[in-house]
Protein backbone atom coordinates (compact mmCIF):
# COMPACT_ATOMS: atom_id res chain seq x y z
CA UNK A 1 0.00 0.00 0.00
CA UNK A 2 2.92 2.37 0.56
CA UNK A 3 4.53 1.59 -2.81
CA UNK A 4 2.35 4.00 -4.84
CA UNK A 5 3.44 6.94 -2.65
CA UNK A 6 7.12 6.93 -3.79
CA UNK A 7 5.97 6.64 -7.42
CA UNK A 8 3.58 9.59 -7.06
CA UNK A 9 6.28 11.62 -5.32
CA UNK A 10 8.74 10.85 -8.13
CA UNK A 11 6.23 11.88 -10.81
CA UNK A 12 5.42 15.10 -8.95
CA UNK A 13 9.11 15.94 -8.59
CA UNK A 14 9.78 15.23 -12.27
CA UNK A 15 6.87 17.46 -13.32
CA UNK A 16 8.15 20.27 -11.11
CA UNK A 17 11.57 20.06 -12.75
CA UNK A 18 10.18 20.05 -16.30
CA UNK A 19 7.81 23.00 -16.00
CA UNK A 20 10.53 25.71 -15.72
CA UNK A 21 12.33 24.23 -18.73
CA UNK A 22 9.21 24.33 -20.90
CA UNK A 23 8.46 27.89 -19.76
CA UNK A 24 11.99 29.03 -20.55
CA UNK A 25 11.85 27.44 -24.00
CA UNK A 26 8.69 29.39 -24.84
CA UNK A 27 10.36 32.71 -24.03
CA UNK A 28 12.40 34.51 -26.64
CA UNK A 29 15.96 35.22 -25.64
CA UNK A 30 17.27 38.67 -26.37
CA UNK A 31 20.14 40.90 -25.41
CA UNK A 32 21.05 44.53 -25.79
CA UNK A 33 24.09 45.40 -27.93
CA UNK A 34 25.61 48.78 -27.17
CA UNK A 35 27.56 50.78 -29.71
CA UNK A 36 27.91 53.97 -27.67
CA UNK A 37 31.69 53.59 -27.68
CA UNK A 38 31.99 52.99 -31.45
CA UNK A 39 32.40 55.42 -34.31
CA UNK A 40 30.04 53.90 -36.87
CA UNK A 41 31.20 56.37 -39.50
CA UNK A 42 34.35 54.24 -39.85
CA UNK A 43 34.81 50.73 -41.18
CA UNK A 44 36.46 49.70 -37.91
CA UNK A 45 33.42 50.80 -35.91
CA UNK A 46 31.03 49.09 -38.30
CA UNK A 47 33.02 45.84 -38.19
CA UNK A 48 33.14 45.98 -34.39
CA UNK A 49 29.34 46.34 -34.23
CA UNK A 50 28.86 43.46 -36.68
CA UNK A 51 31.06 41.30 -34.44
CA UNK A 52 29.06 42.32 -31.39
CA UNK A 53 25.84 41.39 -33.17
CA UNK A 54 27.29 37.99 -34.16
CA UNK A 55 28.46 37.39 -30.58
CA UNK A 56 25.03 38.38 -29.25
CA UNK A 57 23.43 35.92 -31.69
CA UNK A 58 25.67 33.19 -30.29
CA UNK A 59 24.61 34.11 -26.77
CA UNK A 60 20.86 34.19 -27.41
CA UNK A 61 20.77 31.13 -29.68
CA UNK A 62 23.06 29.03 -27.54
CA UNK A 63 25.36 26.28 -28.66
CA UNK A 64 24.92 22.72 -29.79
CA UNK A 65 26.97 19.57 -29.90
CA UNK A 66 28.00 18.99 -33.55
CA UNK A 67 27.19 15.30 -33.05
CA UNK A 68 23.49 16.23 -32.82
CA UNK A 69 23.17 17.39 -36.42
CA UNK A 70 19.51 18.40 -36.26
CA UNK A 71 19.94 20.61 -33.20
CA UNK A 72 23.30 21.90 -34.46
CA UNK A 73 21.63 22.99 -37.71
CA UNK A 74 18.75 24.59 -35.78
CA UNK A 75 21.21 26.62 -33.71
CA UNK A 76 23.02 27.69 -36.90
CA UNK A 77 19.72 28.73 -38.48
CA UNK A 78 18.81 30.65 -35.33
CA UNK A 79 22.09 32.56 -35.47
CA UNK A 80 21.71 33.34 -39.19
CA UNK A 81 18.11 34.53 -38.76
CA UNK A 82 18.95 36.52 -35.64
CA UNK A 83 21.80 38.36 -37.39
CA UNK A 84 19.59 39.03 -40.42
CA UNK A 85 16.83 40.43 -38.20
CA UNK A 86 19.33 42.82 -36.56
CA UNK A 87 20.49 44.19 -39.95
CA UNK A 88 17.85 46.97 -40.27
CA UNK A 89 18.81 48.35 -36.84
CA UNK A 90 22.50 48.07 -37.75
CA UNK A 91 21.95 49.88 -41.06
CA UNK A 92 19.93 52.62 -39.36
CA UNK A 93 22.68 53.16 -36.78
CA UNK A 94 25.33 53.38 -39.52
CA UNK A 95 23.16 55.77 -41.55
CA UNK A 96 22.78 57.99 -38.49
CA UNK A 97 26.55 58.03 -38.00
CA UNK A 98 27.28 58.77 -41.66
CA UNK A 99 24.57 61.41 -42.03
CA UNK A 100 24.10 63.01 -38.61
CA UNK A 101 21.71 65.63 -39.97
CA UNK A 102 19.21 62.86 -40.72
CA UNK A 103 17.71 61.47 -37.53
CA UNK A 104 17.01 57.81 -38.13
CA UNK A 105 17.69 56.37 -34.73
CA UNK A 106 18.05 58.08 -31.38
CA UNK A 107 19.73 55.27 -29.51
CA UNK A 108 23.15 53.88 -28.79
CA UNK A 109 22.14 50.24 -28.61
CA UNK A 110 20.12 47.70 -30.52
CA UNK A 111 18.32 44.58 -29.37
CA UNK A 112 19.24 41.16 -30.75
CA UNK A 113 16.48 38.56 -30.33
CA UNK A 114 16.75 34.83 -31.01
CA UNK A 115 14.36 33.17 -33.40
Amino acid sequence: MLKPLPAIAAITLAAALVIPTVTQAAEENSTRVSYADLNLATGIGQTALQRRIAFAAEMVCGSADPRDLVYWQAVGNCRTDTIADAQPAYEAAVAQALHPSVTVLEATALVVTAH
